[in-house]
């Protein structure tokens, strides 16, 4: 094995050697003496680095492809400046120093004084008050961005990690490419101050070069000073200028790279399509030059073939524009299509949807922010309300048009099934009678969704009337959101999904780890804790405290680990919140109970399974007590009381399982649920008359 690969280094390439050499000569040209001949070579070298410089900065994709660009800079500045120092000695002391630097002297320069003064002049007032001073201000406003900018993307790189979205790996090459931006601008800071400073050592060096060569002819070679001026000073020139030109390409590269900025770019193709990319732009701008040529005493010609040629570009980009669009659809089309043949595609067609409103296309303003549509906004505050309201998160609800449905109709679907739907006027309001109403309101008949009242559509001149004469008025809007979160709550507790539970958990955990600690897993599964609290909320209590559940789980599930009995445990322990959300307090509520006979009878029914308890009545037994329940309710509707059954805690989750599937709004409490302070008034007993 080769000794450098052992020792862990890299044996010298021939690049590592070119580079040594192109710094090491620039220390020699300002020592040794040089040949016209060999200066020509250079001078020509320097001038096609230059080039390089300027076209890889114009055509990179990302500017940390050229993260050695500032020490590039600094290499090329020392380099042109020795070349410069070796033109200075051939020209104070043979007068020659070669056909580059005379050609740029004559040629550029006109062969003559003033002429080739101003052109230098004008190259070093463009490098120095434009190029330079704007690249310097650029790089300093960049390397303070980017550095301001460094928290905020390391944090927003760890947010994608914790949720999954990249893996450790593309978590690192962001973070790197992070660190390469923060260093690259903020050496481009500094390195901008080498190219300010090599155009003033230039010009410095012109002026020395100046009175140094009208010294020279005047003393050594006793030419006269006009002569020696006219001699020196065009070689002079020809030296600042090809020294200037290289430099001048090397501000501009420096500046299309800091003003590039850190973005991906195909920088040709983007700038062209940025500038001439709007058909419109192109039509004003060459209508307005055929119009100078035309009424002003320009040449009409030019400015009419310059406008015309505008104008045709404009055509040529709005047919591919045209085309473009075209592709693209076709493009998506077969992307669709492609991605739909893919066999493993067809599993993303498995997952439902946990909520879905699906809604006419007639109700689509209301959905359309841009047409002034809140619903999406109302739906945010549903999942709002409903995590403040019963202490769980609803899942993401899905808003979707549907053209198979009629303009104004909307179904809402729970896990894929339609479990509601409802019917608006877009343009009209609903008003209910809230109580006695003075007068009736004429209008549409019609059904309010949520709950089925009988209600009327009326137009917006009616409503301020409708107000005033007891009538509660909504709008659209609110009628779906009403009924959508009146559908959420009914099927809130098949929402809460494992994964969900989880997540509360984990949130409980974080304030109260002892308690999390010793109920799961060591006490309950997480599918048992699931099930205690879609218990809970199937009833519509809520589950915020989630404390004072798991506390109170703790303390049972050590002797039983029946869900059912626990849930009621859990509920005795929420009674606070039970009583309050039934009750009034200062407030006598009417209420039924359950006849201790009926009681017995479900309590020696119930017939105990690995998999939980179930009822054994009779059919018949069955219906005599639904029977009687039915009864002894409607006594609390004809008096507009809500539907309250108090039993005792025993056989209270027995009995609502009994009656749940025939009375929907009917309560069930036990007497445990119930603070002491709560008065009660029993308008009856529900029993059978065996008689």
């Amino acid at each position: 094995m080769d000794t450098a690969a052992k020792g862990g280094k890299k044996a010298f390439s021939i690049q590592d050697v070119g580079v040594g050499i192109y710094l090491l000569s620039a220390f020699v040209f300002m020592i040794v003496p040089m040949p016209n001949g060999l200066l020509d070579v250079l001078l020509a070298l320097n001038m096609a680095v230059a080039f390089a410089i300027l076209f890889n900065s114009l055509f990179v994709n990302e500017v940390l492809e050229m993260s050695f660009y500032p020490t590039i800079l600094l290499f090329t500045t020392i380099f042109r400046i020795s070349l410069n120092i070796s033109s200075t000695k051939l020209i104070l002391s043979t007068g020659d120093p070669g056909n580059v630097v005379r050609t740029f002297g004559e040629f550029v320069g006109g062969n003559d004084l003033i002429i080739g003064t101003i052109v230098y002049i004008i190259l070093i007032i463009v490098q120095f008050v434009v190029i330079n001073k704007g690249s310097e201000r650029v790089s300093e406003v960049t390397a303070r961005f980017t550095l301001d900018a460094m928290p905020g993307k390391q944090m927003a790189i760890d947010a994608d990690l914790n949720t999954g979205a990249i893996d450790d790996a593309e978590a690192k090459r962001r973070r790197d490419k992070i660190q390469e931006e923060s260093s690259f601008f903020g050496s481009m800071d500094g390195a901008v101050k080498y190219v300010k400073g090599d155009s003033t050592a230039g010009l410095l060096i012109t002026l020395i070069n100046v009175v140094g060569g009208i010294a020279m002819g005047v003393l050594r070679r006793g030419d006269t000073i006009q002569d020696a001026l006219a001699t020196y000073t065009i070689l002079t020139i020809g030296d600042g200028l090809v020294s200037a030109i290289p430099s001048l390409l090397i501000s501009l590269a420096t500046g299309i790279l800091v003003t590039k900025g850190s973005k991906e770019a195909n920088f040709g193709p983007d700038l062209v399509k940025q500038l001439f990319g709007v058909p419109k732009v192109m039509y004003f701008s060459g209508a307005v030059i055929v119009l100078l040529g035309i009424v002003t005493p320009l040449n009409v010609v030019i400015f009419s073939i310059v406008g015309a040629l505008f104008l045709v570009g404009g055509r040529v980009m709005s047919n591919q524009l045209e085309v473009d669009k075209v592709e693209s659809a076709v493009m998506e089309e077969e992307t669709s299509a492609e991605e739909i043949r893919k066999p493993e595609n067809v599993v993303s067609l498995l997952s439902v949807d946990p909520i879905e409103l699906e809604f006419g296309y007639g109700i689509i303003p209301l959905a359309d922010v841009n047409q002034g549509g809140d619903l999406l906004d109302r739906v945010v505050m549903i999942r709002r309300q409903i995590a403040l309201e019963l202490g769980t998160v609803v899942p993401i609800i899905r808003l979707r048009d549907n053209i198979q449905l009629n303009p104004n109709q909307y179904i809402i679907k729970i896990k894929g099934v339609q479990v509601a739907d409802g019917e608006i006027l877009f343009d009209h309001y609903l008003a209910m009678k809230s109580g006695y109403v003075e007068e009736e309101i004429a209008g549409i008949d019609t059904t309010e969704p949520s709950f089925h009242l009988p209600a009327t559509w009326i137009t917006e001149g009616q409503r301020e009337r409708a107000e005033s004469v007891g009538y509660t008025v909504v709008d659209p809007p609110s009628i779906i959101a009403t009924h959508l979160t009146e559908v959420i709550r009914q099927h809130i507790a098949e929402l809460l999904t494992r994964q969900d539970t989880q997540g509360l958990i984990d949130n409980l955990k974080e304030s109260n780890p002892s308690v999390v600690e010793e109920l799961t897993p060591k006490l309950l599964g997480l599918g048992e804790i699931q099930k205690i609290l879609q218990n809970l909320l199937e009833e519509g209590i809520s589950i915020r405290d989630l404390l004072t559940i798991f506390e109170t789980l703790a303390d049972y599930a050590a002797t039983t680990r029946d869900t059912d009995v626990l849930t009621e445990y859990s509920r005795q322990a929420l009674k606070r919140a039970i009583s309050a959300k039934y009750f009034e307090v200062g407030e006598t509520t009417e209420v039924v109970t359950l006849d201790p006979k009926i009681e017995q009878e479900i309590m020696n029914s119930v017939k105990q399974t690995e998999t939980g308890a179930y009822l054994t009545i009779d059919p018949d037994r069955t219906r005599a007590i639904i029977a009687a329940t039915d009864e002894e309710v409607k006594k609390l509707d004809d008096l507009g009381k809500s539907q309250i059954v108090v039993t005792s805690p025993i056989v209270r989750i027995y009995f609502k399982k009994l009656v749940e599937d025939y009375f929907d709004e009917l309560v069930v409490l036990s007497y445990n649920e119930i603070e002491p302070e709560v008065e009660l008034h029993s308008l009856g007993m529900i029993k059978i008359n065996d008689n």
